[in-house]
């Protein structure tokens, strides 16, 4: 079964001189149930806004993007969020994490806007991670590959379909990113959630039997500037 079905999907921004920049122009992408794909990708060819408007953050100029079966582009922007919410992880790269919030509340609130908060379930997702001791913790009483790993348990709090990583390890040093990545894809895999992750690191891009490069799917011009 297919977890992500993508037709057609376009996305460009006006320039301040007034020209169209294509930035996404993607025929089709897929992803099946429970798989785990990587998307290679430089700095600014359009990674994060290709996982922005799977996510439904970003409304496409065109195409469609189906999740699970329902057509997310169909959707008003209220139940484009209720739908992130209940079938979406996002791992971002800076963590987003709540700073005046202990790693415990910031998993808590994730579950708030999904199918409602459940600490056991979130005190398992630390300790599974290997912040069971730390859950009192601020972010800025952490260090940075343990933000990264309350990250994780956040995303996959709500138990969503799908996992969205973008540039997970972009903040952490060689030796921690490679645990990271190990640590994202067994609890995909543990979890059912299928995996989409994007990255510009070929030491994480190894760790994934499939990669793709986005420039292969992406028809929209590497910095090309289109009227």
């Amino acid at each position: 079964m297919r977890i992500l079905e993508i037709e057609n999907l376009k996305k460009s921004y006006t320039t301040p001189d007034g020209e169209i920049l294509t930035v996404i122009d993607v025929p089709g992408f897929a992803l099946e149930s429970g798989e785990q794909i990587a998307l290679s990708g430089e700095s600014g060819s359009g990674k994060t806004t290709f996982l922005n408007l799977v996510a439904g953050i970003l409304r496409p100029d065109g195409g469609r993007i189906f999740l699970g079966g329902e057509d997310v582009t169909a959707l008003s922007e209220a139940a484009r969020d209720r739908l992130r919410a209940d079938k979406i992880g996002y791992i971002f790269q800076t963590f987003n994490l709540l700073q005046g919030y202990t790693a415990l509340e910031n998993v808590l609130l994730g579950m708030m806007f999904g199918k409602g908060a459940d600490k056991g379930f979130a005190l398992g997702l630390l300790e599974r991670v290997g912040l069971g001791d730390r859950a009192g913790y601020k972010p800025s009483q952490l260090s940075v590959g343990q933000q990264q790993r309350v990250a994780l348990a956040r995303a996959l709090a709500n138990r969503p379909a799908l996992v969205l990583a973008d540039e997970p390890t972009g903040n952490l040093d060689p030796g921690t990113a490679g645990k990271a990545v190990s640590l994202i894809k067994e609890m995909c895999a543990e979890s059912g959630a299928a995996l989409l992750l994007v990255s510009h690191d070929d030491k994480v891009l190894g760790n994934f039997g499939g990669v793709k490069d986005l420039g292969e799917i992406n028809r929209a011009p590497r910095g090309g500037i289109e009227k």
